[in-house]
């Protein structure tokens, strides 16, 4: 794919003591308030908590991926650092100022962030289904924890869909990797990344065997252009500009 692999690969895992440490930031702040089953983060204290999803702040929901807490102040308060269950040991587990126990999801990413980053930071992608949980919760503990912007930038990206607008799922079998869409076809993998060239990031783009098709004819055509460039640069005679 000629994508240009990042110089640090960094884990959540190596983060604990950084993460255990933003929260105590929060914590000082008056951000965070305790619940039977961990330490959590108030919303309502974030006056810009909805400036990226532009919702109001009521229609705003609580994750899909927690379980509800009934000792919630408001149901986008999120948790920062979760209790291990008593009397029993989770596989990953560490000790804390609040006890035994384990991040929440979201404080891991700013975490890592500004461990290895900075602070304040360019740009931020991911995914769209993101703007309105994962990276709202980044930029409130975060810009609460600063007291700045976290990013200036936030570029979300669209889903890629199969022909007929289906999501991509191992249930249906549809599920595509480049080893068994491209290599195992004899497929360029390049003419994967052409094709993406041709759909806004911000728009879904479909997958389909004429699409990849159509792509590969197009990078054929490009590299032949771009050959001809260079053989007709090449037997130019006089300097080059």
């Amino acid at each position: 794919m000629n994508i240009i692999e990042p110089t640090i690969w960094c884990k959540a895992t190596d983060t604990i003591p950084e993460q255990i440490s933003l929260i105590e930031t929060l914590e000082d702040k008056g951000y965070t308030y305790r619940t039977g089953d961990g330490i959590y983060y108030d919303t309502a204290r974030f006056e810009n908590y909805a400036q990226l999803s532009r919702q109001d702040r009521n229609a705003l929901q609580e994750g899909a991926r927690v379980e509800k807490n009934l000792e919630k102040r408001n149901p986008t308060d999120f948790a920062l650092w979760k209790f291990s269950p008593e009397g029993v040991q989770r596989q990953m587990e560490w000790d804390s100022p609040w006890g035994t126990g384990f991040p929440g999801w979201h404080i891991e990413c700013s975490a890592m962030s500004m461990k290895y980053l900075g602070d304040q930071l360019d740009i931020h992608c991911g995914g769209t289904d993101h703007i309105d949980v994962h990276h709202t919760n980044e930029i409130a503990q975060s810009e609460a924890a600063t007291g700045s912007r976290f990013f200036n930038f936030w570029m979300h990206g669209e889903f890629l869909n199969i022909q007929g607008g289906k999501k991509m799922a191992k249930s249906e079998g549809n599920f595509l990797t480049l080893e068994n869409a491209f290599i195992k076809n004899d497929i360029d993998p390049l003419v994967y990344r052409y094709a993406t060239f041709h759909s806004h990031y911000r728009k879904p783009m479909v997958y389909s065997d004429d699409s990849i098709a159509a792509a590969g004819n197009g990078l054929r055509t490009l590299r032949s252009q771009v050959a001809r460039l260079v053989e007709n640069a090449s037997g130019r005679k006089g300097p080059h500009r």
